[in-house]
């Protein structure tokens, strides 16, 4: 998932610390970002992740939800990337090759889709090459051209932009606003934020 809702959450992350086969999760802090950096990028090379600087995981630690054992192990982690009230993405959710199994996986994205809740988000998406995995969370495939905030701030950039084999999905309605990128995007059904404050991408 090079970046890799809303299935009913029950589960808050403010101060609870739900497990799931021993796996705790919480919102990462700065002496997470080394963890959190090598893992990532353990997983570059290929393409599956997209390749992270550690000063921009310091910068956006607080995205980061991190999952670790009984006793204080890494074992993974997923960031959730705000756009605004209408969408947010699940980024970088991966755990190491040994907690595969414990349920790591499916408790950081029950995390960062509780904290997509109680940010009041609408439409929660995600890139990745397992959809299976995400069905089951209430993803549906969708195009990824409804999605030009994503397109803007990561695609463009991409070295697959003309060979992506990466699956677009989301949980909620699509939105019909963007925040980011240019005017010109195509699409007049986009509609301004509030009136007076935020415009949308409409070239108006």
């Amino acid at each position: 998932m090079s970046n890799s809702s809303l299935m009913p959450v029950s589960e808050s992350t403010s101060s609870s610390r739900p497990r799931v086969g021993g796996a705790t999760v919480r919102k990462a802090k700065l002496p997470d970002a080394v963890n959190i950096f090598e893992l990532v990028n353990s997983l570059s090379g290929d393409g599956t992740l997209l390749r992270r600087n550690y000063a921009e995981i310091c910068e956006n630690v607080r995205d980061f939800t991190v999952a670790e054992s009984e006793s204080g192990v890494f074992l993974g982690c997923g960031a959730l990337h705000l756009y605004g009230p209408h969408l947010a993405e699940v980024r970088s959710i991966v755990v190491k090759p040994e907690a595969k199994g414990q349920g790591a996986g499916g408790k950081l994205l029950r995390a960062l889709l509780a904290e997509a809740e109680d940010q009041s988000v609408t439409c929660v998406s995600l890139f990745t090459r397992i959809p299976d995995f995400f069905f089951h969370f209430g993803f549906r495939v969708v195009d990824r051209t409804l999605l030009p905030d994503k397109i803007y701030k990561d695609c463009q950039t991409c070295p697959r932009l003309y060979a992506c084999d990466e699956v677009a999905m989301a949980r909620g309605p699509i939105p019909r606003i963007a925040v980011l990128g240019p005017s010109r995007f195509p699409q007049p059904e986009l509609v301004k934020l509030q009136a007076g404050s935020i415009a949308s991408n409409t070239g108006k």
